[in-house]
């Protein structure tokens, strides 16, 4: 049967066909893909849940998207009993040749013939661009071991007879010619066709069922993946379309039927089933030994380990330290784990031995021998290492260490790994990009016949990453009927489609490393990024199989850190590391307490910035609650508002009793941590160790599974029986339930603290520095250019323009008169500039550049980019103004200098006549930098604007401003509804002054909806409230005066106020270009601002 795996074809998710297997009760189901494997692990791991839950209802698969493996409802049980026996799962593929018309379907026998298949695949994938497979007759032929061989004849039966033949000569006993009913009346004569075959051929006839959905209510979305597959609408399918669902998966009673004359066919397939004894739990992994010099894993790691807490104690290693090593090596050499550290410790290695940033995080941190290897820096200190966290011997499954490299260089890493392993033995894990709900409408609306139009109106309804589909009661409001039946229909197709998976793609940093060949145990294929291989499996299908995975992952924050201190250096500043940086500056607090923190790590977003003032961090402890706090977890569970008062000193920690009181005193008696949650479980409710990691892992599959309930009477009478009341030990559960797959781990926080607070301490001594690195580690972060440079220069930092005679391709710093340092910006803030350009033109500057013309007979500049450089207004210290610039840059003809009239005297550029053009006033300078530069040095829109714009305040006011109903107007930077929010949505309004924090209430949204989710310019009246020095504005009324900005002067105005999708999670329509009726549009397209008039 062919799963949704084989893209745009199959109909139903591997997990469904097993429920729906279970159901009907098969003895056996075959999941055969086209060219792939890749949706036989959920299958499995489907058919294991349900060997586990025979006892209870078997679950109805809406609970979880079987793609995304995201939430969809709560889990309500299915009406069918569950079946007494469940059906074996066959892993296969259906093999399509590239000369062959026959196409194969190939069932491994054991586990060699896995192997085969597997090897088989890779190497018509590794032949292949990324998503296709070329295969032909011989290497089935050469590769066909160990395999059961179906063959799948064409309508045309003669032209299957030589290759079938040939292929049942070659592995006799092995091969069977397949019928699959068609259900277009032509059944019985078929099947009569493919015996005849079978005789001639002498490969037994075999009964197939050629399944493409689960039920047949997925009939209408099988028609729409063939549209999608064939680039055709649903009026003009024509015969692709399915006669009708009857390749659904069927019961034994349906098929006996259509079988009825080659009943020897039906029972064929049982004795094939029978023959098939491979399982994917049989995959036997085997880890690289990592032996270096004779030396065994286990011994090197102890040895590494003591030098490593020399190293990091260099006045001595504290007997708690040596008791945390002791027993985690143990453990370690007990599960066989030692070369898993040691490939972690070599990359890590490398990279330091490259200068390459890199910190390990995650569980990791609560390793002892990770911070003695180097791969984490938390140490013992900094938190309550809980060992179990990481590694548990009663779960059974490889430990997980994640380790983030500067996002620029960790190619090299990657590229490191494939050549010390080999590109058969290492790979990356797959992703599954699966139908999001604007992806879903855009692409079911154009094959249900929907305009652009229409469908980028749905898309707009969606806010964010949704898989909810569009919402019914918005159709109206954009002008829709929602009783009309074409659209009613596209609706809940969009619907149905959501979490299907589109194709694979790369894993972020997930890599597969073995001792054997990689391409024995799944297939691997090439990558669409060059230099790239990947398997056919995502990590959650390697978590299933037990596989160990090293995940080298990149962060900017890192590029930006390396940058910062480089730039330190070479201003005569001290040479430092992550390590080496002062700890617990006080300014550094007394800055983050500010909310000061555009550009640092972790606290820069407005959800972030409002608490700061209210934790008023003051210790590396405090920060690692920040990164914790503010997340889902604690946000769901009712944490962040106790811990707060607590904080701030307005009510009592309550602890439950001395006992947990020393778990939860650092949190101030409120459980903020999964490890948290452990040691309540262990002191309180008297679990062990491994008990309270299943109870950890329980509350990971909480909202998947609905699981947590069965520990809920373990722990109340654990705690019960350790004296505490009833009263107390539900309220202790309530809490740990409270933020179930949401907690965040202890250590994974502190090492995200570490980046936090070194990012703050360079933000707070060495602004300058710090803006200059962040600048040149773009794309990264929550903020725009614009905002880091306008951040910059509220701190008294000098910022200078882009230049030809001193900028380079990144960012500089240039010393002052006076000693400080002013940030020089760089080419690369330069829509559509390239590095290469850059280099170019710093090679050839000498001492300097006198006129735009020297620039292009020197550094052989092409006339689009100086075209670039004159509307960035980069000419400007030549004393030539944009327009100017522009026109002598147009001046110059050729595309290149030739040397032969490269005459200074009388050149190519030609003489021209002297012009005076009119200048450009203030607003159109303004709107050309945002057009070139996505930012501006000169004046903030609401500079100009604001004079026109009756009874506004202006941001910087609000601070001081009485607590009364006021009017604020700008530029929307940042736009979010967070999912814990329940609807309200915070905006950011940035005018000269500074910035306004706006919060919207879900009834003010509906009112003013068109405004909030489009406006770039809005003004805001409400009323204010202030915390502290935390300051918001309570939207009451929401105008878009995005058109004001026409009044800037310039026909590209739209391009003031775009914001980056990190700060800005609204709904973002289709773009469908509008169309130029009035002559003054019409002029906007003709000559969009290079008019000289």
């Amino acid at each position: 049967m062919t799963s949704n795996f084989t893209f745009l074809t199959g109909a139903s998710h591997p997990e469904e066909l097993v429920v729906r297997a279970a159901e009907l009760g098969l003895a056996a189901l075959a999941i055969t893909d086209r060219n792939s494997v890749a949706g036989v692990v959920r299958a499995w791991t489907a058919l294991k849940v349900l060997r586990e839950e025979a006892q209870a209802a078997v679950r109805s698969t809406r609970q979880v998207d079987p793609s995304s493996r995201q939430e969809l409802s709560p889990a309500t049980p299915c009406a069918v009993a569950p079946p007494v026996t469940l059906p074996r799962l066959i892993a296969g593929a259906r093999i399509v040749l590239t000369d062959c018309p026959v196409e194969w379907l190939a069932l491994p026998i054991d586990r060699a013939g896995w192997s085969g298949l597997t090897q088989l695949l890779t190497l018509g994938r590794r032949r292949a661009p990324k998503g296709q497979c070329a295969l032909g007759l011989d290497d089935l032929l050469a590769r066909g071991a160990g395999l059961v061989l179906i063959a799948l004849p064409p309508a045309d039966t003669a032209a299957a007879l030589a290759p079938l033949t040939r292929v049942q000569r070659r592995f006799p006993g092995q091969v069977f010619t397949g019928a699959a009913p068609r259900y277009d009346g032509s059944d019985q004569t078929w099947f009569d066709a493919c015996a005849a075959l079978a005789l001639a051929a002498s490969a037994p006839m075999v009964a197939v069922g050629d399944v493409l959905m689960h039920r047949a209510a997925r009939r209408p979305l099988a028609d729409v993946l063939t549209c999608l597959r064939e680039g055709v609408t649903i009026d003009t399918i024509g015969t692709r379309a399915l006669p009708n669902a009857e390749r659904r998966l069927k019961g034994a009673p349906d098929m006996a039927r259509l079988f009825r004359r080659h009943p020897a066919a039906l029972r064929r397939t049982l004795e094939i089933a029978a023959r098939c004894a491979f399982d994917l739990g049989e995959l036997s992994y085997q880890y690289p030994d990592e032996v270096e010099n004779g030396e065994p894993p286990q011994a090197r790691l102890e040895r590494l380990t003591r030098e490593g807490l020399d190293r990091r104690c260099p006045d001595g290693i504290p007997e708690r330290y040596h008791a945390l090593a002791r027993k985690e090596l143990a453990l370690v050499g007990e599960l066989g784990y030692a070369p898993y550290f040691l490939t972690v410790h070599d990359i890590v290695a490398f990279a330091r031995s490259r200068a390459i940033l890199c910190q390990g995080r995650g569980s990791a941190a609560n390793s002892i021998i990770c911070w003695a290897l180097g791969i984490t820096d938390v140490s013992p200190e900094m938190i309550g290492m809980v060992f179990e966290r990481f590694i548990s011997r009663h779960r059974g499954e490889p430990p997980d260490i994640d380790v983030d490299f500067e996002h620029e260089r960790r190619e090299e890493v990657i590229q490191w790994i494939y050549a010390r392993y080999g590109r058969e033995r290492a790979g990356l894990c797959a992703t599954v990009i699966h139908f999001r709900t604007r992806a879903a409408i855009r692409e079911v609306g154009k094959v249900m016949g929907l305009s652009a139009d229409v469908t980028a109106a749905l898309s707009g309804q969606i806010w964010g990453s949704s898989n909810a589909g569009p919402d019914p009661a918005r159709l109206r409001e954009i002008g829709l009927n929602p009783d009309d039946r074409r659209l009613a229909r596209t609706v809940a197709l969009i619907a149905e489609i959501i979490g299907f998976p589109r194709h694979l793609s790369q894993h972020v940093g997930g890599f597969v490393i073995t001792r054997d060949r990689l391409d024995a145990l799944c297939p691997i294929e090439n990558a669409a990024m060059e230099g790239r291989t990947v398997i056919e499996w995502d990590k959650d299908d390697i978590d299933a199989l037990g596989i160990l995975k090293v995940d080298v992952l990149s962060l900017g924050m890192l590029s930006c850190l390396r940058k910062a201190f480089a730039l330190l250096a070479g201003t005569g500043g001290p040479t430092l590391t992550l390590a080496s940086v002062p700890q617990e500056d006080g300014a550094t607090y007394r800055m983050l307490s500010r909310a000061d923190a555009v550009g640092v790590f972790q606290v820069e977003s407005r959800a972030q910035m409002n608490f700061l003032p209210r934790m008023k961090p003051a210790t590396f402890y405090d920060l690692v609650i920040e990164v914790a706090i503010v997340r889902p977890g604690p946000i769901q569970g009712g944490m962040v508002k106790p811990y707060i008062r607590r904080r701030q000193g307005l009510e009592a920690p309550e602890p439950f009793g001395p006992a947990l009181a020393a778990v939860t005193a650092k949190t101030l008696g409120v459980p903020l941590f999964q490890e948290q949650a452990m040691q309540i479980a262990v002191v309180g409710a008297g679990y062990t160790a491994e008990e309270a990691d299943q109870l950890r892992r329980s509350l990971a599959s909480f909202r998947r599974m609905g699981t947590i309930g069965a520990h809920h009477a373990r722990f109340v009478g654990g705690m019960e029986a350790n004296g505490y009341p009833r009263e107390v030990a539900e309220a202790c559960f309530a809490q740990i339930e409270g933020f179930a797959d949401y907690g965040f781990p202890e250590s994974h926080a502190a090492a995200f603290a570490m980046l936090t607070y070194v990012s703050a301490w360079l933000k707070c001594h060495h602004p300058a520095i710090f803006a200059c690195a962040l600048l040149n580690s773009q794309p990264m972060g929550f903020y725009a250019p614009a905002q880091i440079v306008r951040d910059l220069r509220e701190h008294g930092v000098e910022v200078r323009p882009v230049c030809v005679n001193h900028s380079g391709w990144d960012n500089s710093l240039e010393r002052r008169g006076d000693g400080r340092l002013a940030l020089r910006l760089g080419f690369r803030q330069i829509r559509g500039f390239r590095a290469e350009e850059a280099e170019w033109i710093v090679a050839a500057r000498g001492n300097g550049y006198p006129d735009p013309e020297s620039l292009w007979l020197r550094a052989g500049t092409r006339a689009p980019t100086l075209e670039r450089l004159a509307e960035a207004d980069a000419f400007a210290g030549m004393g030539l103004t944009r327009r100017d610039a522009l026109w002598a840059v147009r001046a110059i003809r050729a595309p290149a200098p030739l040397p032969l009239f490269a005459d200074p005297l009388d050149g190519e550029g030609g003489a021209e006549p002297a012009v005076e053009l009119p200048p450009m006033h203030l607003g159109e300078e303004v709107v050309e930098d945002y057009v070139a530069l996505r930012l501006t040095l000169r004046a903030h829109p609401m500079e100009l604007l604001r004079p026109g714009i009756a009874g506004l305040i202006p941001a910087a006011d609000l601070a001081t401003a009485p607590p009364q109903r006021v009017s604020v107007c700008g530029l929307v930077i940042t736009r979010q509804r967070p999912g814990t929010a329940s609807g309200v949505i915070f905006l950011t309004l940035e005018d000269e002054t500074g910035t306004a924090n706006v919060v919207v209430w879900r009834a003010v949204y509906a009112r003013f909806r068109r405004a909030v989710i489009g406006g770039r310019l809005l003004r805001v009246t409400g009323r204010l409230e202030r915390e502290g020095i935390v300051v918001h504005l309570i939207a009451e009324t929401i105008e878009d005066l995005s058109p004001r900005l026409s009044a800037l002067g310039h026909p590209l105005d739209t391009v003031v106020g775009l914001t980056r999708p990190e700060a800005d999670d609204a709904p973002r329509p289709a773009r469908v270009p509008p169309r130029a009726r009035h002559p003054r549009e019409q002029a906007k397209r003709l000559f969009p601002s290079r008019d000289f008039h």
